[in-house]
């Protein structure tokens, strides 16, 4: 039979399976469930035998089984636990939880065969082995950077979760429990037999058993996880080597007026990808998942995209999610259309003309006012280049910014170098405010300001800070002082704080605004009491700036929480505990990626 038209609509009309992108999170979701399965059917013996029930009377040829035995009861725990660890893993299609995958699942089949637990889960396991197989393709993605912490918090959290299974185990049989134990006695009863000890709680019959051998598998399972977490090598996270820093350095002195941001991808706590050509370059710091690129690339416009390539290689490589915070018009611009990403505006950033900048007039009467008042209450300021300061001055400038920060840990990001005084940034400006002290020779320093340089005509705001008992306004004063002193400096613009939702704290206070306009205002300044945001818009209000948006670049909506957590850990606003500090260790680059020959063979084309 020659296949005609209505063959082919056959064949078109064949369920042609999930697109492959998509596997890694069907396949991720089924092991999820599978692993929820085996914790209920070792948590309640209820569960297992009704699971268990219902396979024998849908299956042909499955019998009731026997659940009791205390490996009976422990192999589900065990195998629940680790199945749950690995769907998160296999979501991100990272090849380890491949590996770990396809080992544990025909073993977790056999072992619920063997018990006869449920035919369901036993099909369930071999459906998603299959898939695996099938789709190994998909799961390539490399190992995220990691250190001790990562020790600390799988322990902690392994701890935890096997405290709470360990006493849904015990208190999950009470028709076999002799008493009636209080909460205390099951989380004392837990915590003995995570450690291999009998507890106060009493069980009748093989019940005994079957709960010792539970909590000894999750202690078993929590000690190996952490074990194995605290012995795997290090891949330290970000940090910038000193033969990148040189590099990026060449591209600012020849590039560095096109962005403000552009100096702070000096931080050395990033890391950075270059365009094969190595003319634009992109500076990033991995957290939680999410590979956090700040401001624009560096370097020439021409070569972004190649920078951008790079980047978006080395998220697809690790299976991390690709965004940057912060970038210019023409930076999202360059972004969204070399890499498929989206990006939303997410405030701007106030720029002062020097040239324009005068405090006379109506709307500069309240920093006018401040100024003299401060001015005449003794307080002088200083506005110098870092190379010009003296030594010791500066390791006194230094040491005040540390005592006066108002957490514990350094905060910023996208626009924090994250030190002050450093020998390789020379040209960044200080602005101290000092009140006469004849005890120094520098008087009794009450505030700091810190400028790094943009490009060779100006300066963008890193850090202020100042003394808790010194008067107000002396951010206003120092700020004042800068832009007075910039011509000195050669300085032409000035770029001060960022203002998150200014436009939309500015139009909301609008005579005519909308309802929903008004509503969002009303939160921002809700959110305002824990964040700076209504305060950051008006103190940079105060000197008549012209605004610059800045925009978030991101893959999918679903990725924008993900992304606005990893972005306030890198901003220093969610801290977690820091374990003892890390040698400094070489760099490495990643392995997937080739380096272009430093020459290139005649008549060859070098990629930008």
């Amino acid at each position: 039979m020659v296949p005609g038209a209505r063959g082919t609509r056959l064949i078109r009309g064949m369920p042609r399976g999930p697109r492959p992108e998509s596997v890694p999170t069907l396949i991720g979701t089924a092991c999820a469930l599978v692993g929820l399965i085996d914790l209920a059917a070792g948590v309640f013996p209820a569960f297992r035998r009704s699971w268990a029930h219902t396979a024998a009377g849908v299956l042909p040829g499955v019998t009731d089984p026997v659940t009791a035995g205390p490996l009976a009861a422990a192999l589900p725990l065990a195998a629940g636990v680790l199945t749950l660890l690995l769907a998160h893993g296999l979501k991100r299609r990272k090849r380890r939880a491949w590996q770990a995958a396809v080992v544990l699942l025909p073993i977790e089949a056999a072992g619920q065969f063997a018990y006869r637990h449920s035919a369901v889960t036993v099909l369930a396991s071999l459906a998603v082995l299959a898939l695996l197989l099938a789709h190994r393709r998909e799961f390539s993605a490399l190992p995220d950077p990691r250190g001790r912490r990562a020790a600390l918090t799988g322990f902690a959290l392994m701890g935890s979760a096997s405290i709470g299974i360990g006493t849904a185990v015990v208190g999950g049989r009470p028709r076999e429990t002799l008493g009636d134990p209080s909460l205390a006695d099951l989380l004392l009863h837990t915590l003995c037999g995570l450690l291999g000890f009998e507890g106060p709680v009493d069980h009748t019959g093989d019940a005994s058993s079957a709960v010792g051998c539970s909590l000894a598998a999750l202690g078993l399972l929590t000690a190996v996880t952490a074990l194995h977490l605290a012995l795997r090598p290090e891949r330290p996270a970000a940090r910038l080597p000193k033969d990148d820093e040189h590099r990026l350095r060449d591209l600012l002195a020849r590039h560095g007026d096109r962005d403000s941001l552009g100096h702070f991808a000096l931080r050395r706590d990033r890391e950075v990808v270059f365009s094969p050509s190595g003319k634009a370059a992109v500076s990033y710091r991995v957290v939680s998942g999410v590979m956090l690129a700040g401001g624009d690339p560096i370097g020439d416009v021409e070569a972004w995209p190649g920078a951008i390539e790079r980047f978006m290689a080395e998220a697809d490589a690790h299976s991390w999610t690709p965004a940057v915070m912060g970038c210019s018009r023409t930076g999202g611009e360059v972004w969204t259309r070399e890499s498929g990403l989206d990006a939303l505006e997410l405030g701007d950033e106030a720029v002062v003309d020097v040239a324009d900048f005068s405090l006379s007039g109506r709307p500069m009467r309240n920093v006018r006012q401040m100024v003299n008042r401060i001015e005449r209450g003794g307080c002088t300021t200083r506005v110098r280049r870092a190379h010009d300061i003296p030594d010791e001055e500066l390791t006194a400038i230094r040491r005040a910014a540390g005592e006066w920060r108002g957490t514990a840990t350094e905060r910023g990001f996208s626009m924090a170098l994250g030190r002050i005084g450093d020998p390789a940034d020379g040209d960044a400006v200080i602005a101290t405010a000092h009140k006469a002290d004849p005890s120094s020779p520098y008087g009794d320093l009450k505030a700091i300001i810190h400028f790094v340089p943009w490009g060779t005509d100006g300066m963008s705001l890193e850090l202020m800070r100042r003394d808790r008992s010194a008067d107000p306004g002396m951010n206003e004063l120092l700020i004042v002082a800068a832009l007075q002193a910039a011509p000195g400096l050669k300085v032409e613009r000035v770029s001060l704080n960022f203002a998150m939702f200014r436009a939309a704290l500015a139009r909301g206070e609008r005579i005519g605004a909308g309802p929903v306009l008004r509503l969002w205002r009303g939160l921002l300044i809700f959110l305002s009491r824990w964040f700076q945001i209504e305060s950051l818009y008006k103190f940079n209000a105060k000197f008549r700036p012209r605004w610059e948006p800045r925009f978030v670049v991101f893959r999918n909506v679903r990725d924008l929480p993900r992304v606005g957590l990893a972005a306030m850990r890198a901003e220093g606003f969610i801290t977690l505990p820091h374990p003892r500090p890390l040698p400094a260790r070489p760099h490495r680059p990643c392995a997937h990626i080739r380096p272009y020959p430093q020459e290139s063979a005649p008549g060859a084309v070098r990629p930008v």
